[in-house]
């Protein structure tokens, strides 16, 4: 019995330990995440720029999976080249260290005050000083689990099921690097690996050559995160990013196991205290390496070009290309993969619209089908990225987060609704026209294209306001909705004008008005989905057109 409350209870503190990990890593996220991505990708210009922007990021984040998602978010759209990209996660994995080599020395007096100050800062904070307050609740509760480790481990001598396990760990050392990749990858932190190994290790628990390869197998795991879960059938170019990642750290790691012995050795003449030798093994280990690799950056990234080339193959347009599941850890960059596979859905609503005026235009059935097809890729994207994008934890995102996430669904789902306009309504009205024979006015044809090229511009504003948030630029778009109402309204004008002048003898042809009146639908959800989030957040957008109790006229 005293075993198995021994062993719960230093689960308890592994589970404590994790979750200080986690609300530090969201806390910063929260607090500094888009800030933190925008410097990242001004920071690219060379390798030794981006492997020290890549330090800096991951320490403030202490999360290396999120920095090689960023970056590998940047390098499959082409923003980065493939050298510096990888010199940014060499930087991000001494990183990650950093606060190892804190958490190292006695800190854990810290903790009341890291607790005092997150009430402070909820009670009196703005929405960013909350989350800075998160961030010291996260480090509270990481110091408070650590000193309960070691009082569990102390006696370990009397739990033979955890003398028997931890021997089973130091027997082998491919055991203990497999082993350490296992936690590393199931904790997505090496960091909490790390520091689990420093107190094992302090107590005697297990051998100072055994925590040495666990810290370099959790170095592997953490590693193995973006590749397994972020990089499936993802771009050629962010796969190799993370593979590469991979290969540097298997390197150094099958040069680093038959040395440990003498590494060993080493580091405790240098410092005799196991802890704090883990801590220094662990940040030589990666400073090593960034050492070793930079120089050697083209010829990696060379192979990594030759073993994965750019797949030339056209993929299903209805399958999302950019929404990883990983990411969904990272709220800042799940939104911006969802941002993307939006502007999938731009493309898609083009060649729809496209379709619809070469049909009127050269009576082409075949693109009154592909208008209706593409129709289903609108609704299968929609879809995705609202099941995307419903599975981030609310309580996880920023106030930006939160309204950037609402900007991107507004978003799809305005697209999607613009798709079943040319579906259902305007390839359906070119549709009746071809089955029957009749053909519009030429001057009302002509009326009409020049709405499509119209709804086609606006559909690129849209877009473009989508990407910037400009609100100049949103107050534009949303302008267009008043001239497409004057445009309805002259063709109203000059159809009765023709229904009254009896000298008009031409045979009876279709009329364009509802034409024009669905292709201003589709205006409308152009509008609705990209300027109007903006011109909200601005508050340049009133609630109402209608007028309220009491007062005279309209608003």
């Amino acid at each position: 019995m005293d075993a198995t409350l021994t062993l719960l209870n230093l689960a308890g503190a592994i589970a404590l330990l994790l979750w200080g990990v986690h609300m530090v890593q969201s806390g910063v996220q929260r607090a500094f995440g888009s800030d933190l991505r925008r410097f990242l990708g001004h920071a690219l210009d060379n390798r030794i720029k981006a492997a020290a922007a890549g330090l800096g990021v991951t320490a403030t984040l202490q999360s290396s999976t999120a920095t090689g998602l960023m970056i590998a978010s940047f390098a499959g759209a082409g923003f980065v080249a493939l050298v510096p990209a990888l010199a940014v996660m060499l930087g991000a994995n001494v990183g990650t260290t950093l606060i190892v080599q804190v958490l190292s020395f006695d800190v854990s007096r810290l903790s009341p005050l890291l607790l005092l100050s997150r009430v402070a800062m909820f009670r009196t904070g703005g929405a960013r000083a909350r989350d800075i307050g998160r961030v010291s609740i996260g480090l509270g509760l990481m110091l408070i689990a650590l000193p309960q480790l070691l009082e569990i481990i102390t006696p370990y001598e009397d739990v033979p099921s955890l003398r028997i396990l931890m021997g089973a760990i130091a027997t082998d050392r491919l055991i203990s690097v497999a082993f350490g990749a296992m936690l590393a990858w199931a904790a997505h932190s090496s960091v909490a690996v790390a520091l689990l190994v420093m107190s094992f290790t302090e107590k005697g628990v297990i051998p100072l050559n055994a925590a040495l390869a666990l810290i370099i197998g959790a170095n592997i795991g953490t590693a193995l995160n973006p590749l397994i879960e972020g990089a499936r059938g993802g771009d050629a170019a962010g796969r190799r990013v993370v593979v590469g990642n991979v290969v540097t750290r298997l390197v150094g790691a099958a040069i680093a196991l038959p040395l440990l012995t003498p590494i060993g050795i080493g580091l405790v003449q240098i410092e005799p205290n196991f802890s704090r030798a883990v801590a220094d093994f662990h940040t030589a280990f990666n400073v090593v390496l960034v050492l070793a690799f930079l120089p050697l950056l083209d010829p990696l990234a060379r192979v990594l070009e030759r073993l994965m080339p750019q797949r030339l193959a056209a993929a299903d347009p209805a399958s999302p290309l950019y929404l990883d599941d990983a990411a969904l850890e990272t709220p800042s960059i799940a939104i911006g993969h969802a941002a993307r596979e939006a502007l999938r859905m731009v493309d898609v609503l083009d060649s729809m619209i496209q379709d619809a005026a070469d049909s009127l235009r050269s009576r082409d059935r075949e693109a009154v089908a592909r208008a209706r097809k593409s129709d289903d890729v609108l609704d299968a994207l929609n879809g995705e990225i609202k099941r995307y994008l419903t599975r981030l934890d609310p309580e996880s995102l920023s106030d930006e987060e939160h309204r950037r996430l609402e900007a991107v669904l507004a978003f799809s789902v305005n697209l999607e609704g613009a798709g079943d306009v040319v579906e259902r309504n305007i390839a359906g009205f070119v549709g009746k026209l071809l089955k029957r024979g009749t053909d519009l006015r030429p001057d009302d044809e002509q009326a009409i294209q020049e709405v499509f090229e119209a709804v086609r511009g606006n559909l690129r504003s849209a877009a473009s306001v989508f990407v910037t948030g400009d609100r100049h630029a949103a107050r534009v778009l949303s302008q267009q909705k008043e001239e497409f109402r004057r445009r309805e309204a002259d063709a109203i004008k000059a159809h009765f004008a023709r229904l009254r002048d009896r000298r008009d003898a031409s045979p009876p042809q279709a009329t364009p008005l509802d034409l024009l009146r669905d292709i201003k639908r589709l205006n409308d959800h152009l509008v609705a989905g990209a300027a109007y989030p903006v011109l909200e957040a601005a508050g340049d957008l009133m609630p109402s057109r209608l007028a309220h109790d009491g007062d005279d006229g309209p608003l």
